[in-house]
């Protein structure tokens, strides 16, 4: 490929995007005879003419458009790849702002976060743990940490880190006090703890080997807390269904013990969610980049 001939591309493609050479020369700090010759040079190169020139004006012939079309295209790329290597040398500056659901976030976004600003400490960070959902455009979050399947949103792009697990347990006091479910149907003559949401009842979800098989019922204790549904357990109120998130270290030393382990539902993952941009802020890229690396090797409360 002959050195100039980038120069003669991007002066083609300038001079069609301003509509004139002399436009076309001021953008690119040259001569209006220096872009007329990149265009001469082109056209005898395609051995085809890409433009009609008239006193008043430029247009595209049918071989033109189709140079042009690709060849601005091309150094579109160009500047893409440019752009990136210079956003991968950035640091991460400004305020970063990230939103994750509330046990989850605190008890293994917030040790990440932590690890985060030690290492730029030119940032700041506004962090909201909540179960509500943030619409990350309209409140300008960067990233959001959401539990479950995607929306279909062009906007937002997403990328699963990890597995919410969900596992039945109780304390070994009530287990040597009722015994043990063997089945999901014995749960309705165990006593329960739900968790409730407003009106909405909390429901159990197994897998067997018959389909999916639903518990559903107002337990003895109905909590609005996650945490407070694992204290109870731990006390010898009854039997919870949690994320493993909440309950793996209990479930390690023996605190809290499964139950109907091989009725198990199916995990949901749970995602890294930011906003579609065409370069991702320093700020955004690093700390996706902690959490994965800080996970790589498994994830802290899974056993």
């Amino acid at each position: 490929m002959q050195a100039n001939r980038f120069g003669d591309i991007a002066a083609f493609v300038c001079a069609v995007k301003t509509g004139s050479f002399t436009a076309a020369a001021a953008s690119l700090g040259l001569t209006r005879s220096a872009v007329g010759k990149c265009i001469v040079r082109l056209e005898s190169r395609m051995g085809s003419r890409l433009l009609n020139r008239t006193t008043r004006k430029l247009s595209l012939t049918d071989e033109g458009q189709v140079a042009y079309e690709r060849w601005r295209q091309i150094l579109e790329d160009l500047d893409e790849v440019e752009a990136t290597m210079a956003m991968r040398r950035g640091r991460p500056t400004g305020t970063f702002k990230l939103t994750a659901p509330l046990s989850f976030g605190q008890r293994h976004i917030l040790p990440i976060l932590d690890a985060y600003l030690k290492q730029w400490p030119d940032l700041r960070a506004d962090v909201w743990f909540t179960d509500r959902f943030v619409d990350l455009a309209e409140e300008g979050v960067d990233i959001a940490i959401r539990i479950g399947e995607p929306r279909d949103d062009s906007q937002l792009l997403t990328r699963t880190v990890a597995w919410q697990q969900f596992a039945t347990c109780t304390s070994p006091s009530y287990l040597a006090r009722r015994g043990v479910p063997q089945t999901p149907a014995d749960l309705a003559a165990h006593d329960t703890i739900a968790f409730i949401s407003g009106e909405r009842q909390g429901i159990w979800r197994y897998q067997t080997p018959d389909g999916p098989h639903v518990f559903e019922q107002a337990g003895r204790l109905n909590i609005d807390s996650s945490e407070a549904m694992r204290e109870a357990a731990l006390a010898g109120i009854g039997l919870i269904q949690l994320p493993t998130y909440i309950t793996g270290n209990d479930l390690r030393d023996g605190t809290l013990v499964e139950v109907l382990k091989p009725y198990r539902p199916p995990p949901d993952p749970i995602r890294v969610v930011y906003p579609s941009k065409r370069h991702l802020s320093p700020r955004v890229r690093t700390f996706i980049d902690l959490l994965v690396e800080q996970w790589a090797s498994g994830v802290p409360w899974e056993t």
